[in-house]
């Protein structure tokens, strides 16, 4: 169909995980309402990189058609260099890209965005149900706080791998203050090492949200996807949005149109296009901060200084190690060997089990200190935050720490050998940043966007004691055969922590490596040449009260404008300790159960 001037019921500026998931839900709910998704990629349906879980990092590779890279400044506690977080550009968005680890946020987390930021019915008695409704675990689970029947299917995938082991058997031998448990990731457990579970059906399979919720298009006739085109602004008429301006996204067909196409929305226009691109389509379209607008040459419509603002994301620093060859590691499927794949291939395709069926991070934690002296031990300005922010909250962890099965982070530039890796990230950073537009025009120009890693000194400590206990595991692991010396700090030779490549496994009753002031400068240069995004993006619109910089209220419409909400990560007033495809569920059902009242439609 000719999409120019049609009208809908409801349009959503994006088709990510959080617009496919409430559109797929409000479809399900009313047969009838016409709903129209835009989105800046292609389809995902049945794609083999897409459903087959181990092909996740093949969306990363130069070239990519369903993964965007926005590139921050250069930044001096960055080592002077930039950084490149991607977001997913295709249907399904990140749930259709990402690394597949499975992770609930504390309630405690939750119960913030209730109470501190004054969100009524956004507390964790109102969200954990809505968990536990989207979840479909196919693994054994508690049953009261986790769910069964829900679409987004999660078990441990369909292989295990030595490595992993190697990490749960040292934990129980060598941390003797933390415990092991069936799964580390539950509802509120601290300091439980346990085999990780993730975003993948017993089948083997990636359990992305279009997958589950919207494919086969055909199941919800009414629901359209206008994919590979870009939202340019949404469309306000005396206060009141009533649709979008698209266009076509060059980065796919290079002869297409440069006309704008406009589409209507007869009930509300949902803006649902990630933390790195809703408060772009916001200021392109007039809300925001007078000074950023202006600069764009964009007539301010709505005073709203905190879009942008508040970008929130997880630190993630990871050491690299070598292993044996009797190891299976999937460096060499990563590094794309021919036969490697298709020996993993054909075992996937006849039951759904093999390295392909998993990601390669099999095994971690959710860590904090244990005790007073320990906190002590990482830093004073940490122990500020601590006090402040960790206390008081005994489910709130530091850091989720854990193992991968290859070379994590350069499996591109290494030699060819067997790898693992064993790295963290901040749960919790107190550096925050901010995007805006470069242009009030082009939806392609690249944003003005500082994301603030790094600024913060309780965050930098943090990491260095991140480190240090991740290599710690590392060289007392059986897996261990020396440290990988591009992936460690670089340390002076003559140091008692300089990089050792020799293979023997340190014991596990042996002593911790002594770091003198220059070791642990080498360890903060370390951090800053190699801290890298989770992907893990929020914030950015956040649900706040206007006065205190919030764009959105507790029903996600935009302060002073008719028929807008904003309805996915970019809402969230602050962090969660987890990996977010779980919390953009919550958002998702949240949103659904507020959309269906709104268009008074029977929502179960």
């Amino acid at each position: 169909m000719s999409y120019n001037n049609a009208e809908f019921d409801v349009v959503f500026a994006g088709g990510g995980a959080a617009a496919c998931y409430i559109a797929g839900r409000l479809a399900a709910a009313d047969p009838s309402l016409k709903i129209l998704l835009v989105e800046a990629g292609p389809h995902t349906e049945n794609g083999l990189t897409h459903i087959q879980p181990a092909q996740y990092l093949s969306h990363m590779m130069p070239g990519s058609k369903t993964m965007k890279f926005v590139v921050t400044k250069t930044s001096e506690h960055l080592g002077g260099r930039p950084l490149a977080v991607p977001a997913g550009q295709c249907v399904g968005g990140g749930s259709s890209v990402n690394f597949t680890l499975f992770n609930r946020a504390s309630a405690s987390e939750y119960d913030d965005w209730e109470t501190k930021y004054n969100n009524p019915g956004w507390g964790s008695k109102d969200l954990i149900p809505l968990l536990i409704k989207s979840e479909g675990f196919q693994i054994e689970h508690d049953k009261e706080n986790y769910g069964s029947a829900g679409p987004i299917k999660v078990s441990y995938g369909g292989y295990f791998g030595r490595v992993s082991q190697d990490f749960l058997d040292l934990a129980a031998k060598y941390d003797k203050d933390r415990r092991i448990t069936s799964s580390g990731s539950g509802l509120f457990p601290a300091n439980a090492y346990g085999r990780w579970p993730k975003w993948i059906s017993s089948a083997g399979r990636r359990s992305d949200v279009p997958h589950q919720l919207i494919y086969p298009t055909e199941r919800h006739p009414n629901l359209r996807f206008l994919t590979e085109h870009l939202v340019k602004r949404v469309i306000i008429q005396d206060g009141r949005a009533v649709g979008l301006e698209c266009i076509a996204n060059p980065q796919y067909n290079t002869d297409a149109s440069p006309e704008t196409i406009k589409v209507y929305a007869k009930k509300w226009v949902i803006i649902s296009a990630g933390s790195l691109g809703s408060p772009l389509i916001l200021e392109r379209s007039g809300i925001g901060a007078s000074s950023v607008l202006k600069q764009n040459g964009v007539q301010q419509l709505v005073d709203l200084p905190g879009v942008g603002e508040r970008y929130h994301d997880h630190q993630l620093v990871a050491g690299v190690y070598r292993t044996s060859e009797e190891y299976d590691t999937m460096d060499a499927l990563m590094r794309g060997d021919t036969e490697e794949r298709e020996k993993w291939h054909a075992q996937w395709l006849k039951d759904g089990t093999g390295m392909m069926a998993t990601n390669g991070i099999e095994a971690a934690a959710k860590i904090r200190p244990v005790s007073d002296e320990e906190v002590r031990s990482i830093g004073p300005e940490f122990e500020k935050k601590w006090k402040s922010h960790y206390a008081d909250h005994p489910d709130r962890t530091v850091i989720w720490f854990g193992s991968s099965n290859f070379c994590f982070g350069q499996f591109l530039t290494a030699p060819k050998g067997k790898y693992y890796g064993t790295g963290y990230f901040l749960n919790h950073p107190s550096s925050l940043g901010r995007i805006h537009i470069a242009s009030g025009e082009d939806p392609l120009a690249p944003p003005d966007f500082d994301c603030g890693f790094m600024e913060h000194e309780d965050d930098m400590e943090l990491h260095v004691w991140g480190y240090k206990r991740s290599r710690e595991f590392a060289r007392r692991m059986a897996c261990y055969r020396g440290e990988f010396p591009s992936g460690q700090p670089s340390f002076d030779p003559s140091s008692a922590a300089a990089v050792n490549e020799d293979p023997t496994i340190t014991p596990v009753d042996a002593p911790r490596i002594q770091y003198t002031k220059d070791d642990d400068e080498a360890i903060r240069a370390f951090v800053r040449r190699n801290v890298t995004t989770s992907w893990h993006s929020l914030g950015t619109c956040a649900m706040m009260p206007r006065e205190q910089g919030g764009v959105v209220d507790p029903q996600l419409n935009v302060y002073e404008v008719a028929g807008l909400k904003v309805a996915d990560l970019s809402i969230a007033p602050s962090n969660v300790g987890a990996n977010t495809y779980s919390t953009v569920c919550a958002i998702s059902e949240k949103a659904a159960i507020i959309l269906a009242e709104d268009l008074n439609i029977q929502y179960t």
